[in-house]
């Protein structure tokens, strides 16, 4: 996806987001298939000076603490070398403060020398202290009231030192310039498809507070028989968890929820019985088993031995027959992630690989463990963005159905008559009630 590495820079004053950012677009990157990795500069701090005393190491005038930063820099910058040049990255995120011109420069010597686009984002904007800063490791002895005046007072060090980006001195940069929490935004010379896909996903981005709720259909009539994929309606069970569900829904009172489903029976189904206004996606609906549609695994198992057994082999990447791949999935699923980051409360009423690919982003799973998250039937998962992550709460809605959950297998030769399939809506294991998350 890259033609050369990219190195993105950040650059604002304590409590602007430059974190939270940083960690939500590493999250995306790699979600999306780009190799990338977060380089937290205040971490390597925190790691050479084991014991945070006082805002004093962040003056001017303290030699001893500006040399330790620049050290800690200067490590950061290394093995951001490392990680582009020998670990297969694609793109790292320098995170700090950056706030010298002097600084800045040193950082695109550095990406010259060995190759690297740099893209900066220049964060502009008053932000309230938040419980990410004091929640910091650097506080974790201190009260509240000892947290803020010592951090007002430390970013009041780098306010004496702060040079803002210059519209003129730097209209040769390649940047994004987030104002006033993203209400507008200056962009400049951007080189790339990778530069342009951030850019957009930076400008689509909120801090607001707000819940997400996922949860997959009723069970279906094809899930009670065990055959994958199709398009069939709610078992009587499907229909009870839909009642329940907007039970559920209703009594939670949640402001503004907008609900979205797939364009397939079981979710609209699913979505009909809540009494409100949704909005079907055909992106979200199932992944296309191909030639395997509705056909039971021990048929399939004789049919495409063969298949049966290269997904259990790399399930991510593995592609059904006319059909797609969880890899395919996520790039369909990617403009429905974009507005998810748009939206504020939500319902989203999928399937079970598709849900499985909308946790992977929210939760930070790699590509391995994408396909083997559990997500049961008539359960409803509430994420909470929070900090630098996502709080998941699981409500099982108390209404069986079929377990549709298999576990990654043990053994992943290409033995075709070994395997046990592994697929969005497998068949059923037990009548028990679905395992919590």
């Amino acid at each position: 996806m890259t033609n050369c590495p990219t190195l993105i820079v950040t650059v604002g004053l304590p409590a602007r987001g430059k974190t939270y950012i940083s960690k939500k677009l590493t999250r995306y990157l790699n979600w999306i298939g780009v190799p990338t990795k977060e380089f937290n500069v205040g971490q390597y701090r925190r790691e050479c000076v084991k014991i945070y005393k006082s805002f004093e190491f962040f003056r001017p005038d303290n030699e001893e603490g500006l040399k330790i930063r620049k050290q800690c820099a200067s490590a950061a910058l290394n093995d951001v070398r490392q990680y582009l040049t020998e670990e297969g990255g694609q793109v790292a995120v320098f995170d700090a403060t950056n706030t010298t011109r002097e600084r800045r420069e040193t950082i695109m010597r550095f990406a010259d020398q060995n190759g690297f686009k740099v893209l900066g984002v220049f964060f502009s904007f008053c932000a309230t202290l938040s419980q990410v800063k004091l929640g910091s490791p650097d506080y974790r002895h201190c009260n509240t009231e000892q947290a803020v005046e010592d951090f007002m007072k430390r970013i009041k060090c780098y306010e004496n030192s702060y040079e803002p980006l210059d519209e003129v001195l730097d209209r040769e940069l390649s940047f994004i310039k987030i104002i006033d929490v993203g209400r507008r935004y200056l962009v400049n010379r951007v080189l790339d498809h990778i530069q342009s896909r951030i850019v957009y996903y930076l400008m689509n981005i909120h801090i607001t507070p707000r819940s997400i709720y996922l949860c997959r259909h009723g069970e279906s009539d094809l899930n009670v028989k065990g055959r994958i994929g199709g398009d069939s309606g709610l078992s009587s069970r499907g229909k009870a968890f839909a009642c329940c569900l907007a039970k559920f829904i209703h009594a939670q009172d949640i402001p503004d929820l907008k609900v979205w489903t797939s364009q397939m029976k079981r979710t609209i189904q699913t979505a009909e019985a809540l009494g409100v206004p949704y909005e079907q996606w055909k992106a979200l609906n199932e992944i296309d088993a191909g030639v395997c549609e509705e056909l039971m695994y021990e048929e399939i198992q004789q049919r495409h031995p063969l298949e049966f057994a290269l997904r259990d082999q790399d399930k991510y990447r593995y592609r059904y027959p006319k059909g797609e791949s969880y890899e395919d999935l996520v790039q369909r699923l990617e403009p429905v992630i974009m507005e998810l980051e748009r939206q504020e409360n939500i319902l989203v009423i999928c399937h079970q690989a598709v849900m499985r690919c909308l946790l992977a982003y929210f939760l930070d799973k790699t590509a391995e463990e994408l396909p083997y998250l559990k997500c049961p039937l008539h359960t409803v998962l509430k994420l909470t963005p929070v900090a630098y992550g996502c709080k998941v709460e699981s409500i099982f809605l108390k209404v069986e159905a079929v377990n549709t959950h298999r576990e990654r297998p043990e053994d992943t030769h290409t033995n075709t008559h070994s395997h046990t399939p592994n697929h969005g809506d497998s068949p059923p294991e037990s009548l028990d009630c679905p395992p919590e998350l």
